[in-house]
């Protein structure tokens, strides 16, 4: 999935906008990473949402790949949409951590994971 970062997808699912974030990660900190970073938050995140701990990633030999709850895959499901959120919510902090607001700032930059609500740039300006 290659959208340009600037058009708004309002149609696209949870399943998608993960890919989005995960590309947009990765072509900043690299999949190992990624991988590490979003794995942790869906761990922390599967305390508050239990569909978070559905979602798996894993390496297969050089290349990472994950897993998501099926129910990611419907466009506009609300409760996924609210998972992917607190996963969001979640690495936040993971990311201000090891890298400051660079790529809270970078993923601020991706229309559909901000207008989901997912990349919580607002609140580096506070």
């Amino acid at each position: 999935m290659n959208a340009p970062l600037s058009e708004p997808s309002p149609t696209l699912s949870a399943h998608e906008l993960f890919d989005l974030l995960w590309e947009t990660m990765a072509d900043i900190l690299g999949t190992a990473a990624t991988a590490t970073l979003l794995r942790r938050a869906a761990k922390r995140g599967a305390a508050s949402d239990g569909s978070l701990a559905q979602v798996s990633i894993g390496q297969e030999g050089l290349t990472y790949r994950y897993t998501l709850p099926s129910t990611w895959q419907q466009t506009a499901d609300p409760q996924a949409m609210d998972a992917l959120r607190i996963l969001g919510q979640e690495l936040r902090p993971l990311l201000l951590e090891m890298t400051g607001p660079v790529v809270l700032r970078r993923l601020g930059q991706v229309h559909a994971l901000h207008a989901a609500g997912i990349s919580h740039l607002e609140e580096l300006q506070q």
